[in-house]
């Protein structure tokens, strides 16, 4: 399978060009749905533009990088948007999706801070590149009460990790480093992994590459599993990725 290699640091700059503008001191950030969802048994979602991975399998992959949208909110906006689905649906959890919510980081920074004003928790969910490349990410991160961070790990191997999105495989240690980044701010968090494509022996591998970080990363990790969505298994055809274990959209575990 032919993959250009690329430089998921590199893709950040290029991204941040498109999805966020200034004005007047405040950084805005494209978002294309607001929404309210079953996950974590409810929550309020912001689905941004953007992300510096391009994963084989990705589900947002129709709408992260849809630029032509222009619309730009600023960080009370989506906060506002995002405590008028709370309070409709009676949910206390929100969070960012689509994207990666890291990209434009003062944009994310304002936001959880009026999400904590608002007494609403966060879940940062993120791919962990730019928390692992720069360690003020969780610094900054840091100052927050209300706020969770899940990170995503793309395989379990820097080889899978290459396979799976075409970036440097070298790339998977700023997903690692992140989780230690936060974990040494004594920030909240966790690892998942996706795994419908991995072997025993990179899953071991994972294993032991989190215990060296903390224990506890490997009593928290969630495994995840791609899903069968049309587009998915269209995304999937196209790079002739096929995965070892998935599910229906139901949920319902699907034979390969």
């Amino acid at each position: 399978m032919a993959i250009t290699v690329y430089d998921p640091i590199q893709i950040t700059k290029v991204v941040e060009t498109k999805v966020l503008l200034e004005e007047e001191g405040i950084q805005k950030k494209q978002y294309y749905r607001f929404r309210g969802g079953k996950w974590y048994g409810g929550i309020a979602t912001a689905d941004c533009i953007g992300c510096n991975l391009n994963c084989r399998f990705c589900w947002s992959w129709r709408f992260k990088n849809r630029y032509s949208i222009r619309k730009f909110y600023t960080p009370k906006q989506v906060a506002n948007i995002l405590e008028y689905i709370s309070k409709k649906r009676g949910f206390s959890l929100t969070r960012v999706s689509g994207g990666e919510p890291t990209i434009g980081l003062s944009h994310l920074i304002t936001l959880i801070e009026i999400l904590e004003s608002k007494n609403l928790d966060f879940i940062l969910e993120t791919n962990g590149i730019l928390l692992g490349f720069d360690v003020n990410y969780a610094k900054k991160l840091a100052q927050f009460s209300n706020m969770h961070v899940r990170v995503s790990l793309k395989g379990t191997t820097p080889e899978e990790f290459h396979k799976l999105t075409g970036a440097f495989s070298s790339a998977f240690e700023f997903q690692l480093k992140a989780l230690k980044n936060l974990l040494d701010f004594g920030i909240s968090a966790h690892a998942a992994v996706m795994i419908s494509f991995s072997t025993e022996e990179g899953f071991r591998y994972l294993k032991q590459r989190l215990e060296e970080i903390d224990p506890v990363l490997v009593n928290t990790l969630e495994l995840e599993y791609v899903i069968l969505y049309p587009h998915v298994v269209k995304i999937l055809k196209k790079n002739k990725l096929k995965p070892n274990i998935a599910l229906n959209p139901d949920g319902t575990p699907q034979k390969i």
